[in-house]
């Protein structure tokens, strides 16, 4: 079992950056695969960024590619979301989530964990 709970979010011009920090509990967190989600009002929710149990295998959906950038931190039990050049249309609810396997992949139910969410607005 792992707990997730979401930081970092806020309003934001766009353009602008927000880094969104998860925190995870327990003492297996290199156990899982990381991930983020977001859901905007009215649309289904859908994947943002993934990072492998090491770390070392990164993935990210096509609309944040180049823009938004994910890493882990195994000893601090964090996952980090580092989003860059944001557009109004990031404006979502940002969710962190965790699969008990190596890698994860872009589908909901690959993944076992989920946080709260934490808001993130970009206004034009």
């Amino acid at each position: 079992q792992v707990q997730l709970v979401e930081s970092g979010g806020g309003l934001v011009q766009a353009g602008g950056s927000l880094r969104l920090s998860c925190a995870a509990s327990g003492r297996t967190f290199s156990s899982y695969a990381m991930g983020w989600f977001r859901q905007a009002p009215g649309k289904e929710r859908e994947f943002v960024a993934g990072i492998s149990r090491s770390g070392g295998s990164t993935y990210y959906a096509d609309s944040v590619k180049g823009r938004f950038t994910i890493s882990r931190a195994n000893a601090k039990n964090t996952v980090l979301l580092e989003m860059n050049t944001l557009k109004p249309e990031d404006t979502a609810v940002y969710y962190c989530t965790a699969a008990k396997t190596a890698y994860s992949g872009t589908y909901r139910n690959e993944y076992d964990y989920w946080g709260q969410g934490t808001q993130v607005t970009v206004s034009s």
